[in-house]
Order: structure tokens, then C-alpha cells, then sequence
């Protein structure tokens, strides 16, 4: 339970320990009362912002006192800094706020002027214009301002409610009041949370959406009074920020900015609180990184809700249904966000998936991109859920399904994942890039360009059946003996490809090398491809030819394609099948020994069987021969 602690701070006899004994007693106390008293701590109770323990610690403003001072002021959350004459008043600029910054403690301040009735002659407005206003704006950390009387009992209560308020509703964050404007991080915020609660996207909020909203925030709904308040309070400021459709961005702005001014700044943090956001204006933790483990040699996927929250996110910021998402629709559609997944920039999304003729995502693109995150970074797909707005019963999670664990593949017929990863292994210039480019169905480009980092294409295959899976293909570039010496990185692959160019005599010959170099890889399922079959054929420069090869492994003999023929696609079908179903894709140097351990069974047991009757046999005997 979060806790609050008070240093009440401020001059001898200004009334400190009376404003304490007022509010435990709720009665002015005429006896004499110790100098110092002890700390007091208050339970939550209904009227206690945020439901928090309280905890009120007297001070001396004694010298011989000043270290016992300094030691509670920086266990506090706030400083309630009481004056109570012109003297003790001076002293708060004079002493005590620059006191306060030397012991370099970042808290709020609540100045209050007790003894009011002493000065009935001066009116409250008065007060706060003539010492309270000028002092404030001297010094940004004093959150609020009260004028109370511990002998008449007059706001007593609402100088230590403020107090609380200032720790769990903060307007410092929110507002500077010297330039009477919100701050950039509120605006970012609240620009975000108006982007959230905009469902159709169309730069207003609608009543509807208003009521929406309210819920959401409030619990409990709007009334259609209220509603015409809060426009009319906007149209007030901003008369164009109210039409028809609803209130605008700046209207929204502009509402939580006289929020601010007019001290309900509790209002805007139940709003900010709602949408998961901390003192510090950033989102939680707990919502943007949910815990999510994920077994070993299993994998993260796209659930059915996932799915269906991306298809809708697509559909809503393709404006113009075209079906794709051009620069300036990917940026309002990420707009909540910080940009776009740095994984994606560095893979140079678009170009890693599918995209239409004029260069933009189409909505396959789009689906195949979010489940490759998934598949490889979930950390990173949870994260953006929660950005972007995914709300569901169970929480961002709730997107996302594991796979069963596939630990011994060579005996798994198939494998329960609709995600799976191949790595494309091969001689350089073997055509591993021109297959990428025609799994994403981009026309062929003779200019041959070396893979440097690790490039990925991403894209759906439909089974025989219709069934659906995408498939990750991985050029690993300068990268590969890292890649290929990390066992991690070899049990998060599928399947592996192995290319060569069956028009160059040493193209095979380093897929021969590549399986002695590094030998865990004959724990992978894989297939063997030939490339550039519009090409002539010739005979590899090695020990054995691609056809012998891959019989002496037990294996299919290569598959002779080349990305200039219609039939290509038939290529990345049966790379997606030897995915799933690993036991038909793997190498194979001996015939698996046949299991007899059933044969052995059923011997020892018939035998065992035949023992029996023969003892029973010989007692009956036995017997009667007796």
C-alpha cells in the first residue's frame, strides 16, 4: 500500500504542532502542547486520494535541531511549509526554499498560512495575491497554496488533503504554471490518449466516443448535461474546436489545460492513470513488457484476437483503399507509438514483405511483417500492442499463443506452428537473393548485389487444402559462422535450404564444406535446391554429384528451379511443408535400426504365459496322482 509522508516544516510558534493536533483531535487543543511531537500516521479512508497511508512528522526549527531536519525532509514526499506573520513569511524566501534546494531533494511544497484568524481583515484573494502568487512564481516546487486556522479548525483537513494530492496527483509534470501552458510531456500523453479514444479516426471525438471514454476513465457514464458543459467550456477558448463531428486534438488539449489552471489536475492523472501511465508521464512497465515466458523449443505466435487486432488496424488507416499503407498512413498509424519497431528499420521495412505496385504494404505484407516479430522478437510485438491500443479481457498477452515445444524433430511428423523460419544457405552468387526477391513475387534483377548483414523475406504459403502458413526466409550474409556456431540460433530454425548454382562447377562443393565445417546442422531438416535451371546444366567439381549426394543421405535429389519460371512458388510450398512436417527432411546416413522392443514384449510375455500352465499343469497332475 503506497504511503505518503508529510514533513511538516516552517518557523517556532507558527502553529505547526497545533495544525497536527487539530487534525488527529479535530479540535483546537488550548493546553500546552510538546514542542515537537511524535509522528502520527493516518489510515486511508474514503476521502484520501489514491486510498494511501498518511504519515505527519512534526520539526523544530531549532539550529541545534537542523540535523534531525534535514534527515526527515528527505524520507518525505512533500513539505507542508507553514507561516503564519509577515516575519515567518519573509523567512520562506529568505530561508526556507533555498534551505530546501541545498539539500538537492526534488519534492513539492504546500505553503500554508496558518492563524487566519488572526487576519480576518484580509480576505483569502487578498492573501494569495499579495504573498502567495508572488512566491510561487519565485519557486516552481510549491505545489498549492491554503490559508488555514488550526484554532478555528478552518482547512485544516484540506491543507493535509493537499499535501496527499500534491504525491499522488502531481501538477508539476503537468503544467507549468509560469508559462500557463501544459508541458510537452503532458501533451504527448494526452495527444496519445485523444489518437486512442479516436476509433474511427477521423481527427474528432464524437460524443459517442466521448461516452466511450467516460467509462472508461470514470466509470460511470456522462450525462448529456454535462457533455454540453464540457463543450461549451471548450468553445469558450476555441470556438472552432467544437463542430458537428465532436471536439478536435487541440480541443481535448485545451480542456485538460483548464483542468490544470482551475486545480483539478487529479482529473487529467485519473485519465492518465486509466491509459497506463506513470508519475513520470511514461506507460508501465507491467503493460508494455507483460510477463510472457516462453518454453524452450517452442515459439510465439499471432493468436486469433492478434490477428484480427492488425487486420482491423490496416483497414482503419487505409484511407484511401488503395490496399496498401503508404509513408504518410503508416506514420498516423504508428503515431502512438515511438516509430515504427527498430527491428523493422533495420531489416528496411517495407521491402522485407509484400508490397503492391506503388511500393506500399498490402494487408498479406502486413500480417506476414507481425507475425515474423512475432515470431522472432514477442517481447517486441507485446510492446507495440500495448502502444498502439489492443485492449481485450486477459491484456496484451492475450494476442499471442505459444506452440507446442518440438524438441526431437527427426521423429516428429509434424510440427503444430503456422510461423516457421528457414535459413538459406549457399555459395555466393548462387541466387539466394534473386529467390528472397521472387518469394516476395519482385520481378528478377540481374545486377548482383553480395548480402553483407542477414536479410529476411517474409510472405503466406498456401497448402494444398487452403491451409496458410508464413514462412521466414533468411539470408544470413557476412553473419553466417556466427549464426551457424549458435546453438540457439540453430534451434529457432525450422528447416535449413541449402542452394547452389547448378551452371557453376564449384557452386555444390561449399554446400559439401559448409555440412563438415559445421556438423550440428545435420540436426536440422533440410532440402536441397538448384538454382538457375534456365541455365545450363554442369557437372559440379566434387566427389560426388548433387544427385548421388543427396541418395546417399536417403534424401530427394535437388530440385532444379529457377526464378524466372511461373512455377517457383511450387518451390517455397514444399519448403513450408518439410517445415512442418520435419521427420520428411532429414538427413538420414543409416538406415534407422527397427524398433523391436514391442517383439521382445510380446515374447516375454508369451512365454511367461507358458511357464504358468505348465506348473499349473504339473500340480493338477500332481495332484491327481495322488
Amino acid at each position: 500500500m503506497p504511503v505518503v509522508r508529510i514533513c511538516v516544516c516552517g518557523d517556532e510558534r507558527t502553529g505547526k504542532s497545533s495544525i497536527i493536533t487539530s487534525l488527529v483531535k479535530d479540535v483546537f487543543i488550548t493546553g500546552k502542547i510538546q514542542p515537537v511531537l511524535p509522528p502520527i500516521t493516518i489510515p486511508p479512508s474514503i476521502g484520501t486520494p489514491e486510498n494511501v497511508t498518511t504519515t505527519v512528522v512534526d520539526t523544530s526549527a531549532l539550529p541545534q535541531e537542523r540535523d534531525a531536519l534535514r534527515r526527515t525532509i528527505r524520507k518525505s514526499n512533500v513539505v507542508l511549509l507553514v507561516y503564519s506573520d509577515h516575519y515567518s513569511y519573509e523567512r520562506v524566501a529568505l530561508f526556507w526554499m533555498p534551505y530546501f534546494r541545498s539539500l538537492g531533494v526534488n519534492i513539492p511544497v504546500v505553503l500554508c498560512a496558518n492563524k487566519s484568524d488572526l487576519a480576518q481583515h484580509e480576505s483569502s484573494a487578498q492573501i494569495a495575491e499579495e504573498e502567495m502568487l508572488p512566491v510561487m512564481a519565485e519557486f516552481k516546487e510549491i505545489d498549492s497554496c491554503i490559508r488555514t486556522s488550526a484554532k478555528e479548525h478552518y482547512n485544516v483537513n484540506e491543507a493535509f488533503f493537499l499535501c496527499q494530492k500534491a504525491v499522488t496527483h502531481p501538477i508539476a509534470p503537468l503544467y507549468d504554471s509560469k508559462e500557463a501552458l501544459l508541458k510537452p510531456a503532458a501533451i504527448t500523453a494526452i495527444q496519445r490518449i485523444f489518437y486512442l479514444s479516436d476509433k474511427d479516426q477521423d481527427g474528432y471525438l464524437s460524443d459517442e466516443e466521448i461516452r466511450a471514454f467516460q467509462v472508461k476513465c470514470f466509470e460511470r457514464p456522462i450525462s448529456d448535461e454535462d457533455l454540453l458543459d464540457l463543450k461549451q467550456s471548450i468553445r469558450k477558448f476555441s470556438m472552432e474546436s467544437v463542430t458537428d463531428k465532436g471536439i478536435d486534438q487541440q480541443g481535448f488539449l485545451l480542456l485538460n489545460k483548464i483542468f490544470a489552471e482551475k486545480g483539478r489536475h487529479e482529473t487529467i492523472w485519473i485519465i492518465l492513470r486509466a491509459f497506463h501511465y506513470t508519475d513520470s508521464l511514461s506507460l508501465t512497465d507491467s503493460f508494455l513488457h507483460p510477463k510472457f515466458d516462453i518454453p524452450q523449443f517452442a515459439s510465439a505466435e499471432l493468436s486469433p484476437a492478434g490477428y484480427r487486432f492488425f487486420v482491423d488496424l490496416f483497414l482503419l488507416h487505409d484511407k484511401d483503399n488503395d490496399g496498401g499503407l503508404s509513408d504518410s498512413e503508416l506514420k498516423t498509424l504508428f503515431a502512438p507509438a515511438p516509430g515504427m519497431p527498430s527491428s523493422w528499420e533495420e531489416s528496411g521495412f517495407p521491402s522485407s514483405t509484400v508490397r503492391n505496385e506503388a511500393g506500399y504494404i498490402t494487408l498479406q505484407g502486413w500480417l506476414a511483417q507481425w507475425s515474423m516479430t512475432t515470431f522472432t522478437e514477442p517481447k517486441t510485438t507485446l510492446e507495440y500492442l500495448a502502444y498502439l491500443g489492443f485492449e481485450e479481457e486477459g491484456g496484451t498477452a492475450s494476442a499471442l499463443k505459444i506452440t507446442k515445444a518440438r524438441k526431437r524433430r527427426r521423429r516428429l511428423p509434424k510440427v503444430e506452428r503456422n510461423v516457421v523460419l528457414c535459413y538459406v544457405l549457399g555459395a555466393s552468387h548462387s541466387g539466394k537473393s534473386a529467390l528472397l526477391d521472387a518469394f516476395l513475387n519482385r520481378p528478377f534483377n540481374p545486377t548482383c548485389h553480395p548480402t553483407i548483414k542477414p536479410r529476411t523475406a517474409v510472405n503466406s504459403v498456401e497448402f494444398q487444402g487452403g491451409k496458410q502458413c508464413y514462412l521466414i526466409l533468411e539470408e544470413l550474409g557476412e553473419l553466417e559462422p556466427a549464426i551457424l556456431e549458435n546453438q540457439a540460433k540453430l534451434d529457432a530454425c525450422d528447416l535449413i535450404c541449402y542452394t547452389y548454382d547448378s551452371s557453376d562447377p564449384d557452386s555444390f562443393s561449399h554446400i559439401v564444406e559448409l555440412r563438415k565445417k559445421y556438423p550440428r546442422l545435420d540436426d536440422l531438416p533440410t532440402v536441397y535446391t538448384a538454382l538457375k535451371a534456365d541455365q545450363d546444366k554442369t557437372t559440379q567439381r566434387c566427389d560426388l554429384q548433387p544427385d548421388d549426394f543427396t541418395r546417399n543421405l536417403n534424401m530427394a535429389a535437388p530440385l532444379h528451379v529457377s526464378v524466372k519460371w511461373p512455377s517457383i512458388p511450387e518451390l517455397f510450398v514444399h519448403i513450408a511443408e518439410a517445415a512442418v512436417h520435419p521427420s520428411s527432411a532429414f538427413p538420414k546416413l543409416d538406415e534407422e535400426p527397427v524398433d523391436r522392443t514391442p517383439l521382445y514384449i510380446a515374447f516375454g510375455a508369451t512365454l511367461c504365459a507358458a511357464a504358468a500352465f505348465v506348473i499349473i499343469w504339473r500340480r493338477t497332475t500332481t495332484g491327481g496322482s495322488s
